[in-house]
């Protein structure tokens, strides 16, 4: 049987996204198991409060989301409603998991500045609003315009973008200006306070910050690159990758944030 490059085309899309899901996972459970130990006292020995309710939800959140993705991803599938419905909840998970990453540093920006009440409202309208347009854009596109396919080629499983919007790389763009915002008040805070303020934990919570936000705004930028210029699954290639990293990074510097203060308490 002779398939067209199209064919072709999406059936390599696909498996290249195979790859990169098996990779994230892989990065995924290599991280839970280097850091079992530290996460397992935090969670044992902090206190109950909203922090560490949000770490557990940014924590695991992507575990879920993997899941999801794994089963639309791996899993035969000729049901193309069902492919838009495991979708949708992918898109509902990543905007849960981003909500929870960009949350911790919004909390942590906010401590740099010392708690400044005018400038946390600010970060939350600001917040509020990136989660409102993302969340309008994508679910409204994926229902009007967007159309999956799956692939005729035997072996290959799973679903794809056989059609969808440019205006899916709005999202993205709002991300990337939010974070590149929460950088530049990390770096004026910096500069205004470093000599005021060389504690440990205060360089470590600045050094923690400006390489988030680095990590964030590049990964937006690649995906706003690709949600323009690819097709087929490559799309949307970085999406569930860029939150995964994002999440690993809040939970883990969280992590040592709570050991650092701890051992500067202790002595």
């Amino acid at each position: 049987m002779e398939y067209s490059s199209d064919d072709i085309a999406a059936a390599r899309s696909m498996q290249v996204i195979a790859y990169i899901l098996t990779s994230t996972i892989t990065f995924w459970i290599y991280d839970y198991a280097r850091s079992s130990n530290e996460e397992w006292t935090f969670l044992l020995q902090s206190n109950w409060n909203k922090v560490k309710v949000l770490y557990i939800v940014t924590r695991y959140v992507p575990f879920i989301l993997l899941t999801a993705v794994l089963y639309m991803g791996l899993s035969p599938n000729e049901n193309t409603d069902k492919c838009r419905l495991f979708s949708n909840i992918c898109s509902g998970l990543v905007l849960i998991s981003g909500i929870g990453s960009e949350s911790f540093f919004i909390l942590r920006t906010w401590a740099l500045w010392n708690n400044n009440r005018i400038l946390l409202v600010a970060m939350l309208i600001t917040l509020l609003t990136v989660i409102g347009v993302s969340t309008s854009v994508t679910f409204t596109t994926t229902a009007a315009s967007a159309t999956y396919g799956t692939s005729t080629i035997t072996g290959i499983t799973g679903c794809y973008w056989s059609s969808g919007s440019a205006q899916l790389f709005i999202p993205y763009l709002l991300l990337s200006a939010f974070e590149l915002g929460l950088m530049i008040l990390t770096l004026i805070r910096a500069i205004q306070s470093w000599k005021i303020n060389p504690s440990h934990l205060y360089i470590v919570l600045v050094k923690h910050n400006i390489f988030y936000y680095i990590c964030g705004f590049l990964l937006s930028v690649a995906n706003v690159l690709a949600s323009l210029l690819l097709d087929y699954s490559y799309n949307d290639i970085l999406q569930v990758l860029q939150f995964i990293i994002l999440a690993v990074l809040a939970t883990r510097m969280h992590l040592e944030l709570w050991h650092v203060n701890r051992r500067a308490h202790n002595f």
